[in-house]
């Protein structure tokens, strides 16, 4: 079944919780699709997962369309979503225009997010006008690390909380397809997904949304160590990757491998007039 931005509205209408996750290369993409997402984040999450930054605000466009190009190669099935960078949205609602226009042209999203509230419901409306859907995202903004002063829940104070709310409204009115809210108390998520005609995803925001999503390398423990509160690790895939590459060293040091089953052979006759020619 392919899954769309309709398909997604009509789980939320059915009460059935939608599945999404982060994705940055083609491999995983048809791992994942295979396993049943039914949303594929290309999330500037990226900068941190696959290029080593210490935050999201240095990934530009070209890596987004180069990562998005690669996903879109390994998905059938699920919504293919990718994230507009820091500074392609901004600056103007022009420029967020033509930037989700080449995410979706140039990297083959079927849809695009953005983070922010009431401010970008004027790009987000202008994005739909345009024919392309999108995803919204409030509560912790990781592109407003800055303003925040780091990584922080949001919506525990009461300005904050009602702020939420009214910036939720803002972006629905403006004809975002979904909401995800991250790292948002559980009891202000469930009460703006019970509001919201829209489904919200949450991450860190409790199970009253309408879906989850998590950066696979959390779920996966690939990086090892400590994860976020928010993310269960679901498969200790690190420890095994660490462990195969460890095994792979030892044995190729040790020189069993490779093994006479891990090589090609050669006519026995064919050796032996080589030997006696070469020797």
């Amino acid at each position: 079944m392919k899954h769309t931005v309709t398909t997604l509205k009509q789980q939320k209408e059915n009460g059935e919780k939608i599945t999404m996750l982060t994705c940055y290369d083609y491999s995983t993409a048809k791992l994942m699709d295979e396993a049943g997402a039914e949303s594929l984040l290309v999330g500037d999450s990226l900068g941190n997962t696959m290029l080593g930054y210490p935050n999201t605000l240095a990934v530009t466009m070209e890596d987004m369309i180069h990562h998005c190009k690669a996903v879109r190669r390994g998905t059938k099935d699920a919504l293919l979503v990718c994230d507009l960078p820091f500074m392609s949205y901004q600056t103007s609602v022009y420029d967020a225009v033509v930037n989700a226009g080449r995410l979706v042209k140039e990297g083959g999203a079927e849809a695009v997010k953005l983070e922010g509230g009431a401010d970008y419901a004027p790009h987000i409306r202008a994005i739909t006008n345009a024919q392309i859907p999108v995803c919204a995202h409030l509560g912790l903004t990781p592109q407003s690390v800055n303003i925040f002063g780091g990584f922080k829940v949001r919506g525990k104070d009461e300005t904050d909380a009602f702020r939420l709310v009214e910036d939720a409204f803002a972006v629905q009115d403006a004809g975002a397809f979904a909401i995800v809210l991250e790292c948002v108390p559980a009891e202000l998520a469930a009460l703006l997904t019970s509001l919201l005609t829209v489904p919200t995803i949450g991450i860190g925001a409790g199970n009253g949304t309408d879906g989850q999503v998590l950066v696979y390398h959390d779920m996966l423990a690939i990086y090892g160590g400590k994860s976020p509160k928010f993310a269960k690790v679901f498969a200790d895939a690190g420890a095994v990757m660490k462990e195969g590459c460890a095994a792979y060293f030892r044995e190729t040091k040790d020189g069993s491998f490779p093994a006479p089953e891990h090589s090609f052979c050669i006519d026995a006759e064919l050796m032996e007039r080589l030997r006696a020619r070469y020797n």
